[in-house]
This record gives structure tokens, sequence and C-alpha cells, in this order.
């Protein structure tokens, strides 16, 4: 099934009236949605207006209208269902960067388990965008991007602690994009 989210400019047009006033979270995920237009030849042709369209909406669940749980995964999965968004779309956005490690410390395992996770290229290209982009859009390599998020958080905190297990699960999917990236014809 397809919507106008499941395309980059429905889902930009969304991104944009959520997250605008929110600053750097807006500037974020403008710099995302480009790196991952930059890497869609990574996935299959038919997916990628999807990966860029998931990119735009990754983090909608920050947009203070839309949080209930005040974990943003899970928040901007739910709007987008709301919505009647794709449902791989919505478990996109449920399930990016890691969002299985923050859930469980969060307590939301349950909720965030209702939608399915895929492993798949689409994924691990998602995870690539957003873990080599800094909170204000600066490209960041994978170790600095971790290590920016760890010096945002406290330790003992949510974020902080599933980051640092979520570690080698996320610099994995990086790395698979960067591979499939590096076999493209340049």
């Amino acid at each position: 099934m397809s919507s106008a989210l499941d395309t980059p400019q429905g889902a930009a047009t969304l991104a944009g009236s959520l997250l605008t006033p929110l600053g750097n979270r807006w500037l974020h995920t403008q710099a995302v949605a480009e790196k991952a237009r930059e890497a869609a030849s990574a996935v299959p042709h038919q997916e990628r207006d999807l990966l860029v369209a998931a990119a735009w909406l990754h983090d909608i669940g920050y947009a203070p209208v839309l949080r209930e749980t005040r974990f943003h995964p899970l928040d901007g999965a739910r709007h987008l269902e709301s919505l009647a968004a794709p449902s791989r779309l919505v478990r996109l956005v449920a399930h990016h960067s890691g969002a299985t490690y923050e859930a469980e410390q969060r307590g939301l395992s349950a909720e965030l388990a209702a939608y399915e996770r895929e492993d798949t290229p689409l994924l691990d290209a998602l995870i690539y965008a957003d873990m080599t982009t800094g909170p204000t859009g600066l490209r960041l390599g994978f170790e600095q991007r971790i290590e920016e998020i760890l010096m945002r958080y406290n330790p003992g905190s949510p974020v902080h602690a599933a980051i640092t297990k979520a570690r080698p699960y996320l610099r994995a999917a990086v790395g698979r994009t960067q591979e499939r990236l590096a076999r493209q014809p340049g």
C-alpha cells in the first residue's frame, strides 16, 4: 500500500510541519534525509524513496504534540500508524537506530514489539544516515557520533545505556551500508 507519506516529498512535508519549531532537531532531520538520499544506492531501486521518506520521519516522535510515551521511535510510529501510513514505513521509524535497546531501558519492549523489526539493507541504510549525522546536521564518523551521544546523555540515563549496549549492532549496520556503497559502480 502506498501513500504520500512514503514519498520523500510527502514525508518532508509532514516532518517539517512537526519539527521545524525544534531548531536543531529539524537541522538534524534535514541532514539525515540528505544522507539517506546519498546512500540510496545501498538499497534496491524500488526501496530508495522509502529510505528517504523514513529518514525524513525518523524523529517526528520528538514533536511535543506527539509525545505520549516520551520514547520518540514509538511515538513517531504510533502517529504514522494513526495517519494510515504504510506498515513498512511505520516499522522503520519504530526501529531506527537500535530502538530495541532503548525500549528495553525504558520498559517499553512489549509496546515496540508490536512493530516487527526487519533486518534488511533498508534499515541498515536508515541507521547509517542517522548514526553519521550529528544533532545539528553536521556529518560525523560513526564513532564520533556515538561519542557525541554519550557525552550529551548522563551515564545511567536510558539513552546512554542503550547506545552503549547498541554500539556493536549500530556499527555493524553502518559497516554493511558502507560496504554496499563501496560496491556500487563509481
